[in-house]
């Protein structure tokens, strides 16, 4: 099979040849048909994500394919379903294998490429908004780096469980994909004061970030009491130290948030929230933002789109289409 495969970090992927993996206990194996691209993928191959793989190895976190073998000990997914499935790395290949448990059947009317725009992007902002910072409607959310793959669903999601959300991206083109997805109030990175105008909107109750640096600082300045910052990410580069004194009189939490994670100690709040995420595509709610797709011989390209901000919503390359 085609695998692109990194075999030194910092260096582009190569596209090689490699033996197809069969499934072993527990797993299945997946004719992989889309593969989503995040900018968790961009650190991988850099050494700089939390998890580290031998090289060489595939990356791709997230996938949509058809399930064409099963490891011994599976028996709730019949050969030819089509699912979507987490795996943190393996996408970028025509097979992959991975745990039963990590793969969940799709909506018939869901396309691969929304499928594989899907599941990190809403279900990363579902899982922080919901579970863990319970947004309320009538709340005030701010969204920061609010185009990108996770942060344009935090902006969709928002509106839908009815908060008030301001959106902060980088130029005019940006924000008005930001709008376009239920942004109430605009925020240009580049030129605006982040902490004047939001305090000047009544202040945030819960604040999303995937960028860190210096909009966490302004964010933080512009917390209302009892407000909820989520750090998902450090996109900046700058991973920001966090003055106890302002957390303390304003009574304000800090709450980490790593998505995949629940993939290994809590698995079924990542269901719930699939269940609950294709109920809302399925009634109209949810509309996946894919800017670009590309061949699985461009995926090195895939990545460089996401490293230099040339993309909005998600990236997925187009592995093997099944037309």
């Amino acid at each position: 099979m085609r695998a692109m495969q990194l075999h030194q970090l910092n260096q582009p992927m190569q596209l090689d040849d490699i033996t197809i993996p069969e499934p072993g206990l527990g797993q299945v194996q997946i004719r992989v048909h889309t593969c989503g691209i995040n900018f968790g993928d961009t650190l991988i191959v850099q050494g700089k994500y939390q998890e580290k793989f031998d090289l060489p190895f595939t990356p791709g976190m997230e996938i949509c394919g058809v399930i064409t073998a099963l490891g011994e000990g599976v028996d709730g997914f019949p050969i030819g379903t089509r699912v979507a499935a987490y795996g943190g790395s393996g996408g970028l290949a025509e097979y992959t294998c991975l745990a039963a448990g990590r793969c969940v059947p799709v909506p018939a009317t869901m396309t691969d490429i929304e499928v594989a725009a899907f599941l990190v992007a809403y279900g990363t902002s579902h899982v922080a908004l919901d579970y863990r910072a319970k947004l309320q409607a009538g709340e005030t959310l701010l969204v920061l780096g609010a185009s990108g793959g996770i942060g344009l669903t935090a902006v969709e999601l928002g509106k839908q469980m009815g908060a008030k959300v301001i959106a902060v991206a980088r130029g005019a083109e940006k924000l008005a994909i930001a709008k376009a997805a239920g942004a109430d109030h605009l925020i240009d990175s580049e030129t605006q004061d982040i902490r004047e105008i939001v305090k000047s909107l009544g202040g945030a109750d819960v604040v999303y970030d995937p960028v860190g640096g210096d909009q966490f600082k302004a964010a933080l300045r512009s917390c209302n009491p009892e407000a909820r910052i989520i750090p998902l990410g450090f996109a900046s580069g700058d991973i920001p130290q966090i003055p106890a004194n302002i957390l303390l009189v304003k009574n304000i939490s800090v709450i980490g948030f790593y998505w995949g994670g629940y993939a290994d100690f809590k698995p079924e709040i990542l269901l719930q929230s699939f269940l609950q995420l294709f109920g809302m595509y399925i009634d109209g709610k949810l509309k996946p933002h894919v800017s670009h797709v590309l061949p699985l011989e461009q995926a090195n390209e895939a990545l460089q789109l996401l490293a230099n901000r040339k993309s909005t919503g998600k990236v997925v390359v187009q592995v093997y289409s099944a037309a």
